[in-house]
C-alpha cells in the first residue's frame, strides 16, 4: 500500500503568512468555511451539482476521464459580478497540452453559480488574496471538475505539473469516491524544494502563489468498481482574463 501523507493544515488566520513564506497553504474545510463566512452544511449542499458536469471533450490524450463546467466573475471588494460566458484560454507556456485551444465548457449552473455560499466563496478567496497582493478587482475563472475511473485511471492534472497564468489559484477538494491515488504535489518554481500530500477532507483546499510555485495531482485509480474524484478550482488575475491582454 502507497503510504498517504497528510497535508500541511494551517489555522486560517495563519494562510497568509504561510504563503506569503512558501508560496502556498492549506486550510481545512472548517478554515476555508471560516475564511469564506459560511457555514460547513452550506459547503456540503453544493456538491450535489458534481453530479451533473458536461463531458470535457477537449482531452488531447484521447482520455473520457474528466468532466467540467466553467464560469467566470469579478470580484471587486464584496461585490461579486458575473461575466459574460466565455472560452477558457491558457498559452502553451503554462499547458503545454492543451494551451492555445479556446475551449467553450458547458457553464457552472445557474443555482449553483448565483448560490450564496458559492458567492462567499469567491469573495472570501478575494479579500484573502487582497491582503498579499492589493488590486483592485480580481478576474476569476472557476472550475467544476470531476475526474472519474471507468475506463481504469483518471488523470486529474494531464498536463503535467504547472502554472495556470494567473496571480493564484485554490484547489478545494469537494470529494473522493472510491479512488486511490490523486496526492498533491506542490514545488518552488525557481528552486528545489517540494511538499507532497493527500487531500482528503471534502472541502479543504490548496491555495496557491501561482508565481512562485508550480503544482500537480498523480492519477486515480478505482479501488472497487468506478470511483471519482470531484473538485472547485478557482483562478484570481489582475488585470484582466486569460487572453485578453
Amino acid at each position: 500500500m502507497v503510504a498517504r501523507f497528510p497535508p500541511p493544515i494551517v489555522p486560517p488566520d495563519a494562510a497568509i503568512e504561510r504563503m506569503r513564506a512558501q508560496g502556498y497553504a492549506v486550510v481545512s474545510a472548517e478554515g476555508l468555511a471560516t475564511l469564506a463566512g459560511v457555514a460547513s452544511s452550506e459547503l456540503v449542499a453544493l456538491a450535489l451539482s458534481w453530479d451533473d458536469l458536461a463531458p470535457d471533450t477537449y482531452l488531447r490524450d484521447g482520455g473520457r476521464y474528466r468532466r467540467r463546467r466553467h464560469a467566470c466573475f469579478v470580484v471587486d471588494g464584496v461585490d461579486v459580478a458575473p461575466a459574460p460566458h466565455r472560452a477558457h484560454w491558457q498559452p502553451v507556456e503554462y499547458n503545454a497540452l492543451h494551451g492555445g485551444m479556446h475551449r467553450w465548457f458547458e457553464p457552472i449552473r445557474h443555482d449553483v453559480a448565483t448560490a450564496p455560499a458559492f458567492l462567499q466563496v469567491l469573495r472570501g478567496l478575494g479579500a484573502l488574496f487582497d491582503e498579499l497582493r492589493p488590486q483592485p478587482r480580481w478576474y476569476v475563472e472557476a472550475h467544476q471538475f470531476r475526474i472519474d475511473t471507468a475506463g481504469g485511471l483518471g488523470r486529474p492534472t494531464p498536463e503535467g505539473a504547472h502554472r495556470d497564468g494567473v496571480d493564484f489559484v485554490a484547489v478545494l477538494l469537494v470529494g473522493r469516491h472510491g479512488i486511490k491515488g490523486g496526492e498533491t504535489r506542490v514545488f518552488q518554481a525557481d528552486g528545489p524544494a517540494g511538499e507532497r500530500f493527500t487531500l482528503e477532507e471534502p472541502w479543504s483546499a490548496l491555495l496557491l502563489d501561482d508565481s512562485r510555485v508550480i503544482h500537480e495531482s498523480t492519477p486515480i485509480q478505482p479501488v472497487d468498481g468506478d470511483g471519482h474524484r470531484d473538485t472547485l478550482v478557482v483562478t484570481y488575475r489582475a488585470g484582466a482574463f486569460l487572453g485578453d491582454d
